[in-house]
């Protein structure tokens, strides 16, 4: 009764009974946190990510899943990059590749890399004290810079900004939309939580996992002390994009209030008439919609509340984006 009361006092979720075991030692020996890194088929763009996080001064261990690639990404690390594990996968995992990286990694956090990204020198100290401070941290989204220029990505300004506010045992702003190539996980609670969802492999992953980790009590922050940085490739390609409005859709229908998933899906249907990105993404959906339903677990209410102020910012930022491309082309 006790952590019942708890829960409708504070609108968070007790700890589950497993919490505690998935702590591990604040002060273990060996390095505190680890570096997984997806990627498939850019041998040299993933040789200038390890460069860089072979090279800081945390020593992190890295793992490298290949997901299937067909280019020479393996014989690259093999020969250049002896101290990196490779774990090889048959074929494309997407998203789903973080989470057998996690697993094999043993650090107590793990930090995410993609093969056009890595961490500032010092970034993982200071993401180690973060987590080591505030236990309830379940995972930290970073400040994320772009290009050679390293110019602040405009997802910084919106998480800096989160309308869910600041719990006082969190470091930062509570936050549920950031990229996973500038997060850091506790690796107990990413576990616990699932890693990432089965259905849910190349668009907003990172919002499914953060709900997740929401509803079992944990918190994910915005910390901008700790800095990532971002080439990526100048557009995704029509297919990548198709994927990616797919699989956000897939995580409103799994977590979402469906009349919320039903309207979305409706939009996307509507856009579909003149989009053949949007109708790649709706067959996408259908096929995978039976799934979705079979798996559905709708949020708590405290979350879906957060999730709901997390939407009207986007639409907002959207609004604001819209008036200012008029402003630019009239």
């Amino acid at each position: 009764m006790r952590r019942r009361a708890e829960h409708c006092v504070t609108g968070r979720a007790p700890h589950s009974g497993r919490l505690a075991g998935y702590l591990g030692p604040m002060n273990a020996p060996g390095p505190a946190v680890g570096v997984v890194v997806a990627t498939r088929d850019r041998a040299e763009r993933l040789a200038t990510a390890l460069d860089h996080l072979t090279d800081l001064p945390e020593r992190p261990p890295v793992v490298v899943v290949d997901n299937g690639s067909t280019d020479h990404t393996r014989a690259m690390v093999a020969e250049r990059y002896p101290q990196v594990r490779v774990l090889a996968q048959g074929d494309d995992r997407g998203s789903l590749a973080r989470n057998d990286g996690v697993r094999a990694i043993g650090t107590p956090y793990v930090a995410f890399s993609d093969d056009d990204s890595w961490w500032h020198p010092g970034a993982l100290a200071r993401a180690a004290t973060l987590l080591n401070g505030h236990p309830r941290l379940g995972a930290l989204a970073g400040q994320l810079r772009v290009g050679p220029a390293e110019r602040p990505d405009s997802l910084n300004t919106t998480l800096a900004a989160s309308p869910v506010g600041r719990a006082e045992d969190l470091p930062g702003p509570e936050v549920y939309d950031f990229l996973a190539c500038a997060a850091v996980v506790r690796r107990g609670a990413f576990l616990e939580a699932g890693g990432f969802h089965p259905l849910v492999l190349s668009g907003g992953e990172e919002t499914l996992l953060a709900y997740d980790l929401a509803a079992m009590g944990w918190g994910v922050s915005y910390c901008p002390e700790v800095v990532a940085h971002h080439e990526p490739a100048p557009s995704p390609s029509e297919e990548r994009t198709a994927a990616m409005r797919r699989d956000e859709l897939i995580g409103c229908w799994l977590r979402r209030p469906l009349p919320l998933a039903a309207r979305r899906t409706a939009e996307l249907l509507t856009e579909g008439g003149r989009d053949p990105v949007a109708r790649a993404a709706l067959r996408g959906l259908l096929a995978r919609l039976p799934a979705a339903l079979w798996l559905r677990r709708p949020l708590p209410p405290w979350v879906e509340e957060a999730a709901r102020r997390v939407d009207e910012q986007r639409a907002d930022e959207g609004l604001r984006r819209d008036e200012r491309q008029i402003v630019t082309y009239d």
